[in-house]
């Protein structure tokens, strides 16, 4: 198992990561990203632990070492359930606020090695690159993240169709060595931290778009990948109590740009084939699993989200207030719902014609259709509970280094049993859950976590069990006086 302390000294190897216009030599201890690396190393540190061994891992079917459990291709719900525990633990470390640890797209990939049928109809060698690839970052422990979505240039004509051709990731050159990718791609989250990026394309692409129906594997640290993250949010942070989560959890996003990266034939999945670019995600189990450790992560955040509102009430004084108790109750069953959906789809699950357990699509696609409303009103819910006082803080905690300063705010900013400095420590934590940038960002993430609402609706649409809810109403109307024959529509298998 990899440790944190191997994982930080592997991102010391040339990566091109440009920041304000500036390459960054090393972004392990560049002030603007260290943090984040630091909390990605606790989470191969804690996985690495022997004593959490049963709990984050599982023999490697090549030799028998320890792996992360988010590798595993699930055969049976047990699989399920030990995979959650797992993502589960490691969310918690992170409170639920990196979206893209090590885990999810592993969890792809795990997906991806379950349906090698899937690559294979290109080729047998696609399917035993993708394989090879699985088991080489399986037991290297490697950390891949990927970009897989489109910039957003002219969304009104397809990625073939815009002002020049290539500025969406896509091939520009095949042929039996590799090939070699050109244009760019957005969104790459925590790829600046990671080892290898996977690069496809998650959006359907119409006719003519060959070129871009690609999957590759490529280095971080390859030569013609320039990496530019967005403005980071804990770089400017003075003191780590002003902003606790934006100062140590902030994963980075960018726009990655390949400037014909040349991509070696073994880590090729897909060459030029719209057909298998989206079974890659919509056919094999990937998507199921990716999403049930993003929804798995998502849950623990809203349970983090659930204790802000507990602890101040508790502070406050006001836990014993009814109205102060209903409001949390709210805020109980909103961060209740994604968690009772990943057990439900874990204890519904089904095992494929590849023996791989899915968890049911019906309820993961439910959990991500409530994912935006749920996030917006639980976060909602604790700017009326903290009303004006997270504004009514120290400018920085600094603050307290002034007697004058620290005894006007331990006489006026105070709750009745808990002291000033705790009260503005916590306000200060809440607002940067719900209020500061790193919030805002995190507001949007959610809200688009899984693309735009008609997106995760159809699928949606497309699992829920239509058949069984109509039938329970045909039988109603069976079972009341009047006609009793189905219209010839309706016999006829008409949709909903």
């Amino acid at each position: 198992m990899r440790t944190g302390d191997s994982y930080v000294e592997s991102l010391r190897d040339g990566r091109n990561v440009i920041l304000d216009g500036v390459p960054v030599e090393d972004v392990a201890s560049h002030p603007a990203f260290s943090a984040g690396v630091r909390t990605v190393a606790r989470l191969y540190d804690f996985a690495a632990d022997p004593a959490n061994r049963q709990l984050m891992t599982y023999e490697s079917p090549t030799d028998g070492r320890p792996v992360n459990l988010s590798w595993l291709v699930p055969r049976s719900v047990e699989d399920l359930r030990r995979r959650r525990l797992a993502i589960e633990a490691w969310s918690e470390l992170s409170f639920g606020y990196l979206g893209r640890s090590p885990d999810h797209v592993a969890s792809f990939f795990a997906g991806f090695s379950g349906s090698l049928d899937t690559f294979a109809k290109a080729g047998d060698r696609y399917a035993e690159n993708v394989q090879r690839f699985y088991e080489w970052a399986r037991d290297e422990d490697l950390y891949v993240t990927y970009t897989i979505i489109h910039p957003q240039i002219d969304r009104s004509k397809g990625p073939h169709e815009q002002y020049e051709p290539n500025l969406y990731a896509s091939i520009a050159r095949s042929g039996d060595d590799g090939v070699v990718v050109r244009g760019a791609q957005m969104l790459g989250t925590g790829t600046l931290m990671s080892d290898y990026l996977f690069v496809s394309s998650i959006q359907p692409l119409p006719p003519g778009a060959d070129d871009y129906g690609l999957s590759v594997a490529i280095p971080v640290n390859h030569p013609r990948l320039r990496i530019y993250p967005r403005r980071p949010y804990g770089r400017d942070v003075t003191a780590t109590g002003d902003y606790p989560l934006s100062a140590v959890y902030d994963e980075t996003d960018a726009l990655v740009v390949f400037d014909d990266v040349d991509v070696p034939a073994e880590h090729v999945f897909v060459d030029r084939d719209r057909d298998i670019t989206f079974a890659q995600f919509n056919r094999t189990p990937a998507h199921l699993l990716g999403n049930t450790q993003a929804q798995i992560r998502y849950a623990v955040k809203m349970r983090f989200l659930a204790g802000l509102a507990s602890q101040l009430a508790e502070w406050s004084g006001q836990a014993t207030e009814r109205n102060f108790q209903l409001s949390l109750a709210r805020v109980a069953a909103q961060a209740s719902v994604p968690y009772g959906m990943v057990l439900a789809g874990e204890y519904n699950a089904t095992i494929d014609g590849n023996g791989v357990a899915r968890p049911d699509p019906e309820m993961l696609y439910s959990a991500m259709t409530l994912q935006p409303a749920l996030y917006r009103d639980i976060t909602y819910a604790l700017r009326e509970m903290t009303g004006g006082t997270t504004i009514q803080v120290p400018s920085s905690v600094s603050a307290w280094d002034d007697p004058v300063t620290r005894a006007d705010f331990e006489r006026f900013v105070r709750w009745p049993d808990v002291d000033a400095e705790h009260r503005v420590a916590l306000l200060k934590l809440i607002w940067d859950a719900i209020g500061s940038e790193f919030a805002s960002r995190h507001f949007q993430y959610e809200m688009f976590y899984a693309g735009s609402g008609s997106v995760v609706q159809g699928r949606l649409y497309r699992n829920y069990d239509w058949e069984r809810a109509r039938s329970m109403v045909l039988r109603c109307l069976a079972e009341t006086p009047g006609p009793h024959q189905e219209p010839e529509a309706e016999r006829e298998g008409s949709s909903p």
